[in-house]
Order: C-alpha cells, then structure tokens, then sequence
C-alpha cells in the first residue's frame, strides 16, 4: 500500500530524495508486560510520523513542523542535542553508531499526525523513522526495532521494552502483533474486517521520564525478585500469595494481564466478540485497580465509551497516567461513536478529546513523495 507524505510537509521540505514513514501503535491488550518478558496484542496506526528531506554529508539535520528548534547531529562523535525532541534523534544516532550500522547525512522536515504524550508511541515512531532515513543499509526488523530501544533505554532514560518500535516496524495492514517480549517474536492476528481501533485522547499529557514509568518497573523487579524469578513472565497465579502491598497488586496485574492477551488473540482470531469484549474491561479495571496507572479522566472516557453504541469494548492504552483509550468499534458505527464519546466527556470533565477510528495499518517503511 502506498503511504503519500503529508501535504504540509510536502510543501515545506526543501526536498523528497528521501521519504519515510513510521507508524504509531495501539496496544490492543497487554500493558506494562513487555519489560516483563510477556505478551502484548498491538496494532500500528494509519496516525504516523513522516520524514522528506535529502542526502548531505556528515550530519543530520532536521526541523519539526509541530514542535520548535532545528536538531543537529554529528554522524561522526554522536554529538547532538540532550534535551527536547533532538533528544531523540541523538539517541538513535548514537544506538546505531554502536552497533556500526553504516549512516548517511540527512537535511530533511518531519511532520508527525501521532500526538505527543498520549500513550500512542510517538517517541517510537520518530525514532523508527530517523533510523530508516539515515541507514544506508537494509536492517532487518527486529534488528531495528531493538536498536531503538537501546536509543530510548540508554540515551534517552526511558526504560520501556521493546512493545513500541517492533509495532512500529513490524505491523501488517489488518492484522495485529502478538508479540512474545521473551524472544521478540511475532505472530499476526487477523482483526474482524468489521472491527476498528478508536482511540480517544483524553487530553491529559503524561511523560514517561518524570519517573512514573519506571518505579512501575522497579516495582516489577522487586516483585519478581521476591517471588524468585528472572521476570514476572515466569510467574504463576498460584505464587502470588507470597507477595503482599503493591508488590503483589503489581505482578498480579502482569500475570493476568499476560493471559488476557494470549486469550484475546484467539478470541480475535475466532471472530468471538463476547470474549474480546469482557477482556477489554477485565484489562482496564486491572490497571486501574493493581497497576494504579489510570486517571479519573481516562476511567470517565472508558464509562462513556462502554455506554456508547457500537463499541465492544475500551481501556487505557500505552503507560497509563493520561494519555488515550483504546476501543473496539464496529466499523460502521466508528464515526458515530467517536462524537458522542467526545461530547459526553466533554460534559463530564470539561476536557476537550481528540478522536481517531483507523484500520491496523502497515509497519515503516518509505513514503511517495
């Protein structure tokens, strides 16, 4: 399928020698399990971060349509920008810097339709598409996706797995990723043709480096590690009462959490909508209650979203704190549900949401000019 860049930044690029595009993704179920060795169920969105630009030597030097500043990177010392969104792209220079991936110089635009701090991997989609505009070389999928984790673990301080950039990379039109976090392997789902993703931005930012994220990490490793095991993928329901306190609400949201997803690809798989329906709010009360990561707003737009005509099912998506749901909706009935979601949450809070009803979209790849 051909993916066009976007009008804007087809005005404004000096250039489309080079045109990517990356994806951003939905987690359909399955949260906060990928840094423990599990099982997530994502799709890649039709919202994608795009790159037009053309080859120059030595540096990387890039400007946003949606965020401020220019960025610029040295290909040669990895000397680049610390802070803001050049953060980024320093990090995916230097990520690929160590695993010698051959570069190429790069003087380009980026336009990106995946809101920020929503929870839909906008920081995965900006890294995918930077590694791919800059590597004059083939790198096979996993081998990219987990090269830019490394940018986000090791130089940007964020220690998410791997979930965010394989969906980047990995997906396929109509399809979602069963991911295995143990060996990043990857299944893809059908997805019911008369389903789509509607996800539904509450408007409350979240940044995962303020540390929220990652005491939810520390607090699986501390779990895991008194239970006795490498992750909390090793453990059983039946271990769980030798936990207590937090601890024990943390991994026994992981483990369930882990049989959901495996359960709601083959209820997908078998069009059996009842099951993918009470999975979604089994998933969400579970982050609400043991993984304390959701915000009245978000429970507020998975009440309205459970009340609203042709939708199956909803719950956060992405690192909780803010951010988005994610709902199953009949296809014909997305467009419909999206306003009325909008306008009853609007009633509730007096927050203002964004709406997006997509298709599984494909992986990153090159965009036309």
């Amino acid at each position: 399928m051909e993916h066009p860049i976007p009008a804007r930044l087809r005005e404004a690029a000096l250039s489309t020698e080079v045109c990517r595009r990356a994806p951003g993704r939905a987690n359909l179920i399955g949260e906060h399990t990928d840094y423990n060795d599990g099982f997530v169920l994502p799709v890649a969105l039709e919202l994608a971060t795009y790159i037009a630009g053309r080859r120059i030597p030595h540096i990387v030097r890039l400007r946003s349509l949606d965020e401020p500043g220019e960025v610029e990177v040295d290909l040669s010392s990895g000397r680049g920008p610390s802070r803001g969104w050049g953060r980024y792209v320093t990090a995916v220079v230097r990520a690929l810097k160590d695993d010698d991936v051959r570069l190429s110089g790069l003087e380009g635009v980026i336009a990106s339709q995946v809101p920020a701090g929503s929870g839909l991997s906008s920081s995965a989609a900006l890294e995918v598409a930077v590694a791919q505009a800059m590597a004059s070389e083939e790198i096979e999928d996993v081998r990219l996706a987990r090269l830019c984790r490394r940018a986000e673990n090791h130089y940007v301080g964020v220690q998410s797995g791997i979930m965010d950039q394989l969906s980047s990379v990995a997906a396929r039109s109509g399809h979602a990723l069963l991911i295995d976090c143990l060996d990043d392997g990857v299944e893809h789902i059908r997805v019911p043709e008369n389903l789509m993703v509607l996800v539904v931005d509450s408007g409350v930012r979240r940044e995962l480096a303020d540390g929220g994220y990652n005491r939810r990490r520390d607090e699986c490793l501390r779990a895991a590690e008194a239970l006795g095991v490498d992750s909390l993928r090793r453990a059983r329901s039946s271990d769980l009462t030798r936990l207590d306190g937090d601890l024990l609400k943390r991994a026994r949201h992981v483990v369930t959490e882990n049989e959901r997803v495996q359960t709601l690809a083959t209820a997908l798989e078998s069009s059996d909508l009842d099951a993918v329906s009470e999975l979604f709010w089994l998933s969400h009360r579970s982050m609400a209650a043991d993984f304390d990561i959701s915000t009245p707003e978000i429970d507020a737009l998975v009440d309205i979203a459970g009340r609203t005509r042709g939708v199956l099912g909803a719950r956060l998506t992405g690192g909780g704190f803010g951010g988005c749901i994610v709902a199953l909706v009949s296809s014909e009935e997305a467009e419909g549900a999206a306003r009325s979601i909008l306008s009853l949450y609007t009633d509730k809070t007096g927050r203002t949401g964004r709406a997006w009803a997509s298709r599984p979209a494909d992986g990153a790849g090159p965009a036309a000019s």
